[in-house]
This record gives structure tokens, sequence and C-alpha cells, in this order.
């Protein structure tokens, strides 16, 4: 199946931001590559997308939520998406770029 990916624009903000809190703390080229390798990452998505599991968040949403991590250790991160499938063209609809430490998205809506 033919696959393409549509970035939504919260998930182009919170990129841009870690992207901008690294330019900070580390450098500008560490950022760079940071990003550079996030988008390669987006792009693997193009092969096999329901490889990457239920995202945690899966249980919270009605449409199905999946994860990709990116990083290692302290510097991980999950990209959320979901795949809408259909006959004319499937999407990859990236939701969320969220840093692995941060709470699960819709958890507190149910509290």
């Amino acid at each position: 199946m033919k696959y393409r990916i549509e970035i939504s624009s919260t998930a182009e903000a919170e990129a841009d931001q870690t992207f901008l809190w690294m330019s900070q703390v580390t450098s500008p080229e560490k950022a760079k590559q940071w990003y550079q390798g996030l988008l390669k990452s987006i792009t693997s998505l193009l092969q096999m997308p329901k490889r990457c599991p239920l995202a945690r968040e899966n249980e919270y949403f009605s449409q199905e939520i999946r994860q990709l991590l990116y990083g290692h250790g302290r510097n991980s991160y999950r990209i959320l998406f979901t795949i809408l499938e259909n006959p004319e063209s499937s999407i990859i609809r990236i939701l969320h770029i969220r840093h692995a430490a941060q709470e699960t998205l819709g958890k507190n809506s149910e509290e």
C-alpha cells in the first residue's frame, strides 16, 4: 500500500519548540542533527507504518494511535500518529512529537 505523510500544525510546533530548546541548551549543530534525524524517522513510516506499536494514548481516543520512538535514553521522543486508510489514498497523520517523559495525552480528561 502506498502512503503519504501529513504533519499536523501541532506536531510541527512541538518539533520546532524542541529544536529551539536544544539550540539553547546544547548547540545549533546538535539541534539541527536532531531535527534532521526526526524527519528521517518520520519518513521511515512510509515503509510498514503498522510495525509501530499502539501508543499508550490509544485507549483514550476513538482512532488508533501508534507511536514511533526516536532517540535514546533521556533524549527519547515519541512520534504519535494515526493511519487513515481508504481505497484512493492512505495517509499517515503525525499528531504529536512528545518527549518520552511527558504525561500521557487524554489521561486527565477521564478524571
